[in-house]
């Protein structure tokens, strides 16, 4: 792979919160640059790797990009974390991270391929200039703590670890980090899993999110006069499905045991569609999510499985009349 020309990536700002713990926890004075970061929802690749070069001269870690990952949480990474804890397995979860993986870390563009096995998470080369050893240790890391404690995984079964920088004086560090085969002066920075290893069931010790999601359903199903115990599952299915990019009307008869037939029948006896449906629960759900001052357009775009955020501002308008900024203006109001 060829590096990237003129590349300027960004970071989710809760990467810089994750900065501020460790820097707290290991009692580190607060650069003024840490400061301003923390008021900001995304800022430059470019200050990213100037905060971690700053870091790392006070402190000279040999592992510093893996020692700041052990202190990751779920807030840091934002709604990603929180929408794959609700996936059954860790391909589906790896699914969602790696379609919106840029929200939390637009520095390193990844790929994914199948070679044989194995399945290869790949890191495109950036110029000298943003990459180091610990902005790539850090992004692949993430992904390590991401599957450790969000999705309550008993073991992490990696094949291998691959890095672009030269070996460190001692290399037996990450591969007592990672449990297994660690490279460097390799082609391109690499985490390989065993494909066999995707199927695994994701053990969720924390059912907050689906309770949330149970929550919401429930909103909605209020907004349902009339309803049969075949809408309340439809909509609860719609629900889901939204949470895990899986709503076509395929799945979603499959969850109900029904042919698309017998649901479209259904949905027609109704003077409705199938395609109404999914807005209104879109609609439905986009009102409560704007009520969360956390969550950004963008994330609210994400969590109704448009791929857009632009797509989302444009279906809102035609709900309601107005945009998202205008009507979260007038709800706060």
């Amino acid at each position: 792979m060829q590096p990237i020309k003129d590349y300027a990536g960004s970071v989710y700002g809760g990467l810089g919160h994750l900065l501020y713990a460790y820097s707290q926890a290991k009692g580190l004075k607060i650069s003024d640059q840490l400061q301003l970061v923390q008021n900001l929802e995304r800022f430059d690749f470019s200050i990213w790797r100037g905060l971690l070069d700053d870091i790392n001269r006070v402190v000279q870690s040999p592992t510093l990009g893996l020692d700041i990952a052990e202190y990751v949480q779920p807030k840091h990474l934002g709604i990603i974390a929180y929408i794959a804890q609700s996936c059954d397995t860790l391909s589906e979860a790896l699914t969602r991270y790696y379609d919106f993986h840029r929200l939390i870390y637009d520095g390193s563009p990844l790929k994914v391929e199948v070679r044989g096995n194995y399945l290869s998470i790949q890191w495109d080369l950036l110029p000298e200039h943003l990459t180091t050893q610990i902005t790539d240790e850090i992004a692949i890391a993430l992904i390590v703590q991401f599957l450790k404690h969000f999705l309550i995984l008993d073991d992490i079964f990696i094949h291998e670890v691959n890095f672009i920088q030269p070996a460190p004086k001692d290399v037996s560090l990450y591969e007592r980090y990672f449990h297994c085969k660690v490279r460097f002066s390799q082609p391109r920075a690499e985490l390989i899993f065993p494909l066999h290893y995707l199927t695994t069931p994701i053990k969720q010790a924390d059912q907050t999110l689906q309770k949330l999601l149970m929550q919401q359903a429930k909103a909605l199903l209020e907004n349902l006069p009339n309803s049969t115990q075949l809408d309340e599952r439809l909509q609860q299915s719609i629900l889901m499905g939204l949470q895990k990019n899986n709503y076509q009307i395929e799945a979603i008869a499959q969850q109900l045991n029904m042919s698309i037939r017998q649901l479209q029948r259904h949905l027609q006896s109704q003077n409705t569609t199938y395609q109404q449906r999914v807005q209104e629960v879109r609609q439905l759900l986009a009102m409560q999510y704007l009520q969360d001052p956390h969550l950004s357009l963008q994330e609210i775009a994400l969590l109704l499985s448009y791929s857009e955020q632009s797509a989302f501002q444009r279906a809102f308008k035609q709900w309601t009349g107005l945009t998202p900024q205008q009507w979260r203006k007038q709800r706060s109001a």
